[in-house]
């Protein structure tokens, strides 16, 4: 999977047309296949959650729960999610081309980063439904709320059991799975309230519980927004310093003068890649050097894709404004 990309700006010119971190000038051709357990998975999940929303969505309206509606609510997006998802990872198995040199992985980022926005906008919708019941209290039917919270519950802890049998370090999995533990917290939230008003008549239990629940799921939609959103802005993954990273290669690979323009990103969380210049001794050994940096960032970084620039001389893509090698 090592991409022995390299080119020297001594002995031949080299464009470097803008040092765009994806086009390196030729086609890669890396399908990274996709297990088929998160797809199948994902998509047993998306037949259990739609089955049961109907259902709850009726209940809902016949008891007049608003936990029951919520998580009905819930459901319904779940149900969206989970299909997204479930196509993300159908896309994803598509052989990368000549203009998509990457593939289609990440479109589960993508998917991943709609799945925690529109929890973020369902945790908006429950909080506000939750006041307005607070303010407004209305008569709650416990005994059937109680029936069809238990089964939605059975459902979600068997959705919930079967995504946590597949990649739980994938972002498309982990949104699937932050929707349906959201679901199974609200049916939680749904039993708790049936029984409360069932034995006290306290109708007002039913929205706290719901602002509960949706502060629980406003944790997950965050953490699965920002987590997709730094792949998506192509950050450096949390466990990369470029910096120590630019230090250790020099400090490690005998022959090099200068690590500069350093970039590393992930086309998903678990396919991290890298670009770099490395300025060299002019008798240096440019075949060895670059198998030594390669086998550096593959071991001590997971970096198993990364395209190494060699000079020899002055940066190619130095300016007469550029002051040394980092500013170039």
């Amino acid at each position: 999977m090592t991409d022995e990309h390299t080119t020297s700006n001594a002995p031949h010119p080299h464009d470097h047309d803008g040092h765009h971190h994806h086009g390196h000038g030729h086609g890669h051709s890396h399908a990274h296949p996709v297990d088929s357990r998160n797809e199948t998975r994902t998509l047993i999940a998306a037949a259990l959650t739609g089955s049961f929303m109907l259902a709850e969505v009726i209940g809902g309206l016949l008891t007049g729960s608003l936990a029951l509606l919520a998580d009905a609510a819930h459901m319904l997006t779940d149900f969206a999610a989970l299909l997204l998802a479930w196509g993300a990872f159908r896309l994803s198995r598509r052989p990368a081309t000549s203009k998509r040199s990457y593939g289609y992985d990440r479109i589960q980022i993508l998917a991943a980063f709609a799945n925690g926005v529109t929890l973020s906008i369902l945790v908006v919708w429950i909080a506000c439904e939750a006041v307005m019941r607070l303010f407004e209290p209305n008569e709650i039917e416990a005994t059937g709320m109680a029936v069809i919270a238990v089964l939605g519950l059975l459902i979600n802890i068997a959705a919930f059991a079967v995504l946590h049998g597949a990649d739980t370090n994938n972002l498309n999995i982990r949104g699937a799975l932050a929707h349906v533990m959201g679901d199974l917290l609200g049916s939680v939230a749904a039993i708790i309230a049936a029984g409360v008003i069932w034995w006290t008549g306290w109708t007002p239990i039913d929205p706290l519980l719901s602002l509960l629940i949706a502060g629980l799921i406003g944790v997950s939609a965050w953490r699965l927004v920002r987590d997709a959103g730094r792949v998506l802005l192509e950050a450096a993954p949390d466990h990369i310093d470029p910096e120590a990273l630019r230090a250790d290669l020099m400090a490690s690979t005998p022959g090099v003068l200068d690590i500069h323009h350093v970039h590393v990103w992930s086309l998903t969380p678990d396919r991290p890649m890298a670009t770099l210049h490395a300025r060299v001794e002019t008798d240096a050994d440019v075949a060895q050097i670059v198998r030594r940096l390669k086998a550096r960032l593959a071991e001590q970084y997971k970096l198993t894709h990364a395209t190494i620039e060699v000079e020899t001389g002055a940066c190619a893509d130095q300016t007469p404004e550029a002051r040394n090698f980092t500013d170039c």
